[in-house]
Order: structure tokens, then C-alpha cells, then sequence
């Protein structure tokens, strides 16, 4: 690391150390604003001690980035369009990340400190999507060319539905249980049990379900929300020390050969499909152009790019051989041949061949969808030290004011199983989800279920953020963005 810092000068040391900082005082915020959602049930039914729940939280936690993989990390810097990313220097980079990350650090404290379970996803997914909107229109272009507008719809598609699933299912479970365990002790709150027997604690099986439900909703909550840390770190250090972190510099001679094989293989299948492929990729291009840094990707651009890269890929062994123009072009063409393959992936190809592209496509993108271990240690330790603190007023809110009356034990195992589930199967299929909508939805489709009813000033306020944070995220990193360009860029 000190070799990366003593190679970029001392000011761009100072920023990128800054802005590594400030990438992991996100995650800090997140895991007191987060992750008291994953602790809120347990400490409430009194499964377990609170100072004991919160380390074990912060350990699963901690589990879940280091285990999680990159799916969700790149989701997330996928929002912003290839062209925004071909297109941006290194200054740019810079502030675009502070941008962001000062808009979602300032809403995320404030919600945190007027008790609303906020989702820091919906943030971070807002600031992102306005400072890419801020960049388009900089550039004079329309603000909505700044958003990749597919994976933004795909990714609110997936807050909407995973609360509104989070609901219904925890609500189902919850009526399941009282069918098998009829007038059991599990559907008692902490206060009616220590009224009818003096103990708050819940009976032995719901204690362990609590607490291992709860670690579910840690690890995955780790696997999902820590990933989206990991996503901006690379973006920062990949837009302000391109030499070392453009591509994966521990690529070997055979990762180098199997991404030019990728390549090569993804070019025979459109060469194979030209009929279905030509509104997306112009198979009559000339391919020898001169070698020049792509800076748009478009079907005129594909198969000259593709073709670049074979011949960028035939004259080094390792990434390390490369200059480091170079690499940040072979980053550049990697990015725009992955964009249209992700494209020519939808259409209506014979299933082998869509099999075959979407296996060629992890090869091709392995040396550009990767990220250094001490990123995902730091990450992780960030979100672990941050569940640590902050997470009374998070769970008071879960626990007494989402429903008109206190948790039972068994709607508590209900919210956490469906909350555990839902996000881990998000994080496995790439797709960033909040882990406090799902709680706090799952909770309340408990709290309807057990016809126990809800608090509407809560419910008004949670929802109220759900609204606001998308567009008040996205303007405020939006001027924060124009603001700094004016003064720095």
C-alpha cells in the first residue's frame, strides 16, 4: 500500500486515504443504522443479553463480508452507465464519490437519530443515482443517460417487492405457528411472561430460535450491505491509482489466457446469431482500427473493441507487463464488451448459445469484478465496529412501536426467519435489498397477522422515508456533485 501512495504523490495519497476513510465511515454509520434491525428482535424478547448480542451480531456480521462475494458490490456500480465510467477521469471519480457518500452519510444519521428504520440501501442507491445524473448533465447530456436505467428498475423492483414479500410470508409463518402450537408460551410478549411466571426470558426452543435467526439476519445482512462498502472502495481506487487496481493484478498468465478465450468465444456466437444480434452489435464494423482509448460504447464500437483487447491480451503475459494507459484500457474494453453481452443476453437466442455466453461472460469479467482481501477485511470490520454502537433507538422502534402492542416471542422467529432468508437469497442472486424494510415489514405483517394492529404515526414515518429518501438522496449528492465540480473539477 505504501508502494501505491509514494507512486501517486503525496495530494492524490491524501485524497484516496480520505476517501477510503470516508467509504468506511459509511459502513461504520450503516452498522449502528442497519444493523440494529438485525439485533432489534432478540434484545427486545430477551433471548439474549444486549451487550452480548450486539458482539455477536458485529462477528456474524464481519462473517458475512468476508463470505458474501462481489454480486452485489458490482450491482451496485453497475447504476451508473458504461459511458459515465468510460468517460471519467480521475478527479471526477473523486468527486463523485464524495458526493455520494456525504448525501447517504447525512440522511442516514439523520433518521438514525429520530428512530426511523430507514434503509441505508435506498440511500446509497439515490446518491449514486444522482451524482449520476449530476454527470450527464455536466456534460450536457440528458440527466437520465447518467443512470443505467435497467439495473436501477431492476434493483427498485427488488426494495418494493422484497418488504411486500417480507410481509405477507412473515405473516403466514406466524399464523402457521399458532396453528401448530395452539395457547403455547411462545405467543406471549417479555411482559406477559414475566406477569404470568416472573421470567421475561422466552421458553428454551424459541430462546435458540431467536438468537440463530438473528445471526441469519446478521451474516446476511453482512453478505448484502457490506458488499455495497466494497463497491465503492473499488470504484475510489480504481478511479484515483488505475496502475494498480484498474484490473486484478495478481491475474496470472492463465486468467489473462481464459479472459482472451472469453472474448474470442463471445465473438463466434455473435458471428453465429448476426440476424438476432444487429441492433445491438454492427457485425460489419471493421474490426483492425487504429488503437485508440475507447471513450463510447455502441454497436459500432463492439467488435473494433473486441478485437483491440485480443491483441492488447496476445502481447502480455500478466497485467503487471501492461503500461498503465493500457490497463485502464483493457478496463475500458472489458466494461463495454460485458455491457452489450449483458444485453445480447436477453435476446431470444437458442438456449446453449445464451448458456454459453452467460458462462463466457464470468470469465471475461474476472479480472475487472474482483477486489483486494484487505478491502474486504476493512469493510467488514468497519460494519462489525459499527453494530456495536447506536442501536437503542432502532430497537424501541422495532420492538413497541411498529405493532399497537409489544412482540411476541413467536412474531419475533417469524420477522427474523423470513428477514434471514429473504436477504441471504438476495445477496446469492447479486440483488441489494434493505435489511430494514424486510425486518420492519416482516414485523408488521406479524403485528397484522397476530391481529395485534400497528402504530400508524410509525408506520406513516417509515414510509414517509421510503418516499423521500430516493429523491432527496439524489438531489442533494446531485448539487453537492455540481457544486464540487464547479470548484474543483
Amino acid at each position: 500500500m505504501f508502494e501505491i501512495l509514494s507512486s501517486i504523490g503525496l495530494g492524490w495519497s491524501v485524497a484516496l486515504v480520505l476517501a477510503v476513510l470516508f467509504v468506511l465511515a459509511y459502513e461504520f454509520i450503516n452498522g449502528f443504522h442497519d444493523t440494529a434491525n438485525a439485533v432489534a428482535t432478540v434484545i427486545y424478547t430477551k433471548a439474549m443479553p444486549a451487550n452480548l448480542a450486539v458482539i455477536s451480531s458485529a462477528l456474524f456480521n464481519f462473517a458475512g463480508v468476508l463470505l458474501g462475494g462481489l454480486g452485489v458490490a458490482y450491482a451496485i456500480v453497475h447504476l451508473l452507465p458504461v459511458d459515465s465510467l468510460l468517460g471519467m477521469d480521475s478527479t471526477q471519480g473523486l468527486l463523485m464519490v464524495f458526493s455520494l457518500l456525504f448525501s447517504a452519510i447525512i440522511w442516514n444519521l439523520g433518521t438514525w437519530y429520530f428512530g426511523i428504520p430507514a434503509s441505508s440501501s435506498h440511500t446509497l442507491i439515490g446518491s449514486i443515482m444522482g451524482v449520476g445524473g449530476a454527470f450527464a448533465w455536466i456534460h450536457n447530456e440528458p440527466v437520465l443517460h447518467g443512470i443505467n436505467l435497467t439495473k436501477a428498475t431492476q434493483i427498485m423492483l427488488s426494495l418494493i417487492i422484497s418488504p411486500t414479500l417480507g410481509f405477507v410470508l412473515a405473516g403466514i409463518l406466524l399464523l402457521l405457528m399458532k396453528f401448530v402450537w395452539q395457547k403455547h408460551k411462545i405467543h406471549r410478549t417479555p411482559d406477559e411472561q414475566f406477569q404470568i411466571n416472573g421470567k421475561r426470558h422466552p421458553p428454551f426452543w424459541a430462546r435458540v430460535s431467536l438468537i440463530a435467526s438473528a445471526m441469519g439476519v446478521s451474516f446476511a445482512h453482512g453478505s448484502n450491505d457490506g458488499q455495497k462498502g466494497i463497491g465503492l472502495v473499488m470504484l475510489v481506487l480504481i478511479c484515483m491509482a488505475p496502475a494498480y487496481f484498474a484490473l486484478d493484478m495478481s491475474s496470472q498468465s492463465y486468467d489473462l489466457a481464459r479472459t482472451q478465450d472469453a472474448n474470442r468465444r463471445i465473438m463466434a456466437i455473435y458471428s453465429r446469431n448476426q440476424a438476432v444480434i444487429s441492433d445491438l452489435v454492427d457485425v460489419k464494423a471493421q474490426v483492425n482500427v487504429t488503437d485508440t482509448l475507447l471513450s463510447h460504447c455502441s454497436a459500432q464500437t463492439v467488435l473494433p473493441a473486441m478485437s483491440l483487447l485480443d491483441r492488447r491480451l496476445d502481447k502480455a503475459s500478466s497485467f503487471q507487463e501492461m503500461s498503465v494507459a493500457e490497463r485502464r484500457e483493457v478496463r475500458r474494453l472489458l466494461l463495454c464488451i460485458d455491457d452489450t453481452a449483458r444485453k445480447v443476453a436477453k435476446l431470444d437466442l437458442p438456449a446453449k448459445e445464451l448458456t454459453s455466453l452467460n458462462k463466457w461472460r464470468k470469465d471475461l469479467t474476472k479480472p475487472t469484478e474482483y477486489a483486494p482481501l484487505w478491502v474486504i477485511v476493512a469493510i467488514a470490520t468497519a460494519l462489525g465496529c459499527g453494530t456495536l454502537v447506536g442501536w437503542r433507538r432502532i430497537v424501541y422502534t422495532v420492538g413497541e412501536k411498529i405493532g399497537s402492542s409489544g412482540m411476541t416471542y413467536s412474531q419475533g422467529i417469524a420477522a427474523q426467519v423470513t428477514a434471514a432468508a429473504s436477504i441471504g437469497i438476495a445477496s446469492v442472486t447479486g440483488m441489494p435489498v434493505s435489511t430494514t424494510h424486510i425486518l420492519s415489514s416482516a414485523v408488521a405483517g406479524t403485528m397484522v397477522a397476530n391481529r395485534s394492529g400497528l402504530q400508524s404515526q410509525t408506520i406513516k414515518q417509515i414510509l414517509l422515508a421510503w418516499v423521500l429518501t430516493l429523491p432527496i438522496t439524489m438531489l442533494l449528492s446531485a448539487l453537492v456533485f455540481i457544486l464540487a465540480n464547479a470548484l474543483w473539477g
